[in-house]
């Protein structure tokens, strides 16, 4: 059983956002957020185009360009709080050059994120990126989707 989770959906503005928003439905998102989850959550989830994505990038990370996923995890026990932003633009483009379907690379990218929130990180060492890679490539064969990587 899953933990419960208090979602909140919400999308900027930017070019294609109703076919973005038409894919992410909130059910949608939920289910892969929350199957994520080791621990009730409460998570915003934000879906931006390329400026504010950068935006957020430079401020936050010091890096001048949109990357795909940023999470902010604020607390992780007992709940787990966390804003995840993506950006539209990059998983799109992401997924058009590495030949996925997109509804797979949102998927892979919010259990990404949600692990994150968690405290899996990736960019440390290599022992914790197996670790985090192999919890991914779990989940994701759960919810139904092919390796990510």
């Amino acid at each position: 059983m899953t933990p419960p989770l208090d979602l909140s959906l919400q999308f900027g503005t930017f070019a294609a956002q109703a076919a973005h928003r038409a894919l992410l439905t909130k059910a949608r998102v939920a289910r892969w957020v929350s199957f994520a989850l080791a621990r009730p959550g409460e998570i915003a989830v934000r879906i931006v185009g390329e400026e504010e994505g950068r935006a957020l990038n430079r401020q936050y990370r010091g890096k001048d360009y949109a990357t795909n996923v940023l999470a902010f995890d604020y607390t992780r026990e007992p709940v787990v709080a966390a804003d995840l932003v993506l950006c539209a633009p990059v998983v799109e483009r992401e997924a058009r050059e590495q030949g996925k379907a997109l509804e797979s690379h949102y998927a892979h990218l919010l259990v990404h994120g949600t692990l994150h929130a968690q405290g899996f990180e990736h960019e440390t060492n290599e022992r914790d990126a197996l670790e985090m890679e192999a919890a991914e490539v779990l989940l994701l064969g759960a919810l139904g989707f092919p390796n990510p990587y």
